[in-house]
């Protein structure tokens, strides 16, 4: 996993709720577009979940929100 990939990942962790893109370029210092392609990998490999339309969340997050 990539640095940045890491990044998005500790900072949805961290966030503990569902966060749209732009909240989580500005949490890790990275370009919204990067932030966004980042996502879409990350959602392929199902280490995000997205509870809620535009927002995001740590994989983890479904399960400890059911």
């Amino acid at each position: 996993m990539a640095d940045d990939e890491q990044k998005v990942l500790d900072a949805l962790k961290d966030a503990a709720k569902p966060m749209r893109p732009g909240e989580i370029a500005e949490a890790t210092g990275l370009d919204s577009k990067e932030v966004s392609k980042i996502l879409k990998n990350l959602k392929s490999a199902d280490a995000v979940c997205t509870p809620k339309r535009c927002f995001y969340a740590h994989a983890d997050y479904e399960k400890t929100s059911e």
